[in-house]
This record gives structure tokens, sequence and C-alpha cells, in this order.
């Protein structure tokens, strides 16, 4: 008998997000855990599978489901392992297939986070119909996937797509790769607040509403520039610029249609994205100039890598 689901799973540094998927990729149910708050890997495997079979019983799908797909950070398409994610609680080689496969009984298959983000937009958002495009998604780090020739882009070791980690400032910021500079430390979350710590202790006769704040977030930086705040704007400026100038650089790589920035600052609307696009043509070479597009997925944040996720379970053996 032909089973009508699969499950997609999106491993983030904050939260772990699971769907029920059919066919029509259609997300059926949805659930999540905390991904940081399970001190040993073992533990957030017991408490991932508690949460899939729970959601399996309720939505009638026990036995009905095909294969699970995961994107997580630094996962490894080829070996279904976890390796090195500097935003995970948990260090080192990681065997996530094989133990979530051991635990929920379901064959499981896993690949990056962005790539999973990737294979979503191409098949139910804002690249359908490109076979060349980039993936920028914009959470906790950043991360990147890579389709050429209508293929996801994995290297021979299953590890290209980095974007995040590739340098954007030289002897720049310690990352948590263990690197220096990486656009992660500029671009993502905590970056835009590292940026904003930064800018207090520089501009300190400044009148900000950053200064009354304590254990400041993205979200606090994001709602000081939509009330007029400067310095808050200025965070948004810089950081617009910074990724503007990377994405320039990844252009170069493999002249891609189209690059599709996913995430939560991705919402931030024209305070990010009117200085990245002028940023980003403003560093472009003079052959990719007005050529390539620059655009917001259309798929909601929870739904994308899920989604693109899924397309693994289907595979999964």
């Amino acid at each position: 008998m032909n089973k009508p689901y699969v499950v997609g799973i999106d491993i983030g540094g904050t939260n772990t997000v699971f769907g029920l998927v059919d066919a029509r990729g259609t997300v059926v149910a949805s659930s999540s855990i905390k991904t940081g708050i399970y001190p040993e890997f073992d533990q957030y495997i017991e408490a991932l599978n508690e949460g899939l079979q729970t959601l399996m019983k309720t939505n009638g799908a026990e036995g009905q489901v095909h294969g699970i797909g995961v994107g997580a950070p630094n996962a490894n398409y080829y070996t279904g392992k976890i390796e090195h994610a500097p935003n995970l609680v948990w260090k080192g080689v990681l065997p996530l297939a094989e133990a979530l496969s051991s635990k929920v009984g379901l064959p499981v298959s896993i690949t990056n986070d962005a790539n999973a983000a990737a294979i979503g937009e191409m098949t139910y958002g804002a690249a359908r119909g490109m076979k060349d495009f980039i993936m920028i998604t914009l959470g906790t780090g950043v991360g990147g996937g890579v389709v050429c020739n209508g293929s996801m882009v994995y290297g021979f070791d299953g590890m290209a797509g980095e974007l995040g980690h590739i340098t954007a400032r030289r002897n720049g910021r310690l990352c948590g790769c263990g690197r220096n500079g990486c656009l992660e430390t500029y671009c993502s979350a905590t970056g835009v607040v590292r940026t904003a710590y930064e800018f207090l202790e520089a501009r300190v006769d400044e009148p900000t509403l950053l200064r009354d704040r304590e254990n400041l977030t993205s979200k606090d930086i994001y709602d000081a520039a939509v009330a007029g705040d400067r310095m808050a704007q200025d965070v948004f400026e810089f950081t617009g610029k910074v990724l503007g100038e990377m994405l320039a650089e990844y252009v170069s790589f493999t002249s891609p249609q189209a690059i599709i920035i996913f995430g939560g600052l991705a919402k931030s609307g024209d305070m990010l994205m009117k200085p990245l696009r002028e940023s980003f043509e403003a560093n472009n070479m003079p052959i990719h100039k007005g050529k390539v597009k620059i655009l917001l997925s259309e798929l909601k944040e929870a739904d994308a890598a899920v989604l693109g996720a899924s397309a693994l379970g289907w595979e999964a053996k």
C-alpha cells in the first residue's frame, strides 16, 4: 500500500519545526520543540521522537508515513550526519539520520537547512521554474543553498554552500565556526545585535532608544528603527550594505537568475532591502549589473524549510 505522507523537519538553533506533508505539498499539520534546551543530543532525539509520534497519531498518520526528510545546520546529505554545527548546543559529529531513524522506525534523509529551504522555494515558491538561483537564509545564523542547472550543489563531501561562512570582513568578528569575519557574524539576527552594541560603544553621546533596553534582540532594534531611532536605522543600513557586497561576490561564482532572501530579517522591509539592493548593484561586475533579481521568499517562514526537507522524505530509504 502506498503511504501518502512524509514528514519534513527544520532544525534551527532556537526551534525545531516539523510537519506532516502530503503528496501535493500541503503541510497537513505541524508542531515544534525547542532545540537548545536539551543538553544531550540523545535527549533531543527522544523529545523529537515524542513530538513526531504525537503529530502522526493526532492526524491519523500512523503507519502512513513513507519517510522523514530533515534540514539541519551543517547536515551532510551523503553521510546523514551533522558536522560541527556552530549554532547548535551539541558539538562534533552527530549521527542524526541514524539516531532518528532508529528511534522513529522510518527511513531518514537529511540536508543542510538552507538547502532544504532552497528545495522548498524551487518546488513551491519564488524559484519555481528557475534552474539557477541562490538561497540565503537569515536567522540565528546565515545559511546558503546553491542551485545550478536545476540541481542542488552539494560538493564532493556534501558540505558545499556554506555562504554564511565566507569572509565578509577580513580579521573581523569571531564566528562560532572558529574563523573571523564570517558573513554570519554581521548579517544574522545575532550579528545585527553585535552591530548595535558596537554602535552604542562607539557613539556614546548619541541619544537612542537602544540604550534603554537590556539584552537587546534584533526585534528590539527593528522596533526602534520603525520608531525613527537613527542609530537603529544605521544598524540596518550597515547590515544591508554588508549583505549586498557579499551577494555580489556570490553572483561571480554561479551567475544565478535570482537570489532569494528568507528568514526573520527578511521581514525588515526597505530598512534592510534598500541598502542591500543599492550595495548589491554597486558591487556587481558590469557583466552582471541589472541581470540578477533579489527576491523575498514567497513561502511562510516555517513552511519553506519543512516543505523542502519533506521532499527528501519521499527519497528516504
